[in-house]
């Protein structure tokens, strides 16, 4: 079993910052590219910013410049670091990660439950 369980959501003032943390566990053979979602109410889930086993990354647009994205590989762990946070960088954040279990060859997409982030004053 592979499990994924994000940590540090919260409420915070906008202007102000949080850093999201992913741990990955289980039965894990190795890690591909892992990544943060985001799904505000009624809307559909979009990819915030993603990172390769060799630290290339990618950002949306609506991010770019605000957050950064980075992980431990011997920890099997990624983060999101949020900064100038915006009301409207509310949501549900999502961990994901390509995992390709022990005893496997196919990468698997994991998920983690995630985590609530709510930018208000």
């Amino acid at each position: 079993q592979v499990q994924l369980v994000e940590s540090g959501g919260g409420l915070v003032q906008p202007g102000g910052s949080l850093r999201l943390s992913c741990a990955a566990s289980g039965s894990i053979g190795s890690i591909n590219t892992m990544g943060w979602y985001r799904q505000a109410p009624g809307k559909q889930r979009d990819l915030v910013a993603s990172i390769t086993r060799g630290g290339n990354t990618a950002y949306a647009d609506s991010v770019k410049g605000r957050f950064t994205i980075s992980r431990d590989n011997a920890k099997n762990t990624v983060y999101l670091q949020m900064t100038s946070l915006k009301p409207e960088d509310t949501a549900v954040y999502y961990c994901n990660a390509d995992i390709i279990p022990r005893g496997s060859v196919y990468f698997s997409s994991y998920w983690g439950q995630g985590t609530q982030v709510t930018v208000s004053s």
